[in-house]
């Protein structure tokens, strides 16, 4: 049995969404509970400022597709936490995970590489339909 899933109900671990794994819930039709529940067993949600603020300013660029889906998670975003954070999209988040244990995720690429460098635990979207811790 894997490591994480022995110890996935010893302590609520941190999990924080970047604006693209909130778009990606709308996108793919995923469930977040279920699926982190599988994953780390228990666990709190929380949503940085700055991440609500780049929803904000996504949901109105238009009438596209990506906006509607961006107002979606703008208004799944307020039913978590929120913690603030200083500074702007993945350079607050890195500057947040290096000092503080948490779990990010995230399907961007570049994120994803850079929080492996601290090292960070980052759960990311695999065939369009599960999540995956690494």
């Amino acid at each position: 049995m894997a490591p994480h899933r022995i110890r996935r109900n010893l302590q609520t671990r941190q999990v924080i969404l970047d604006s693209s794994a909130l778009l990606m819930l709308f996108e793919f039709s995923l469930n977040l509970d279920s699926e982190l529940t599988r994953l780390l067993g228990v666990y709190d949600v929380v949503i940085p400022l700055p991440i609500i603020d780049e929803l904000k300013t996504l949901s109105q660029r238009g009438d596209g597709r990506k906006s509607r889906m961006a107002h979606a998670a703008l208004q799944l975003a307020q039913t978590f936490a929120h913690i603030a954070i200083a500074g702007k999209g993945d350079d607050a988040l890195m500057a947040y995970a290096q000092t503080h244990a948490c779990i990010i995720i995230t399907n961007d690429k570049a994120l994803r590489k850079r929080l492996k460098e601290i090292p960070r635990q980052v759960i990311f979207l695999r065939n369009k339909k599960t999540l995956v811790i690494e």
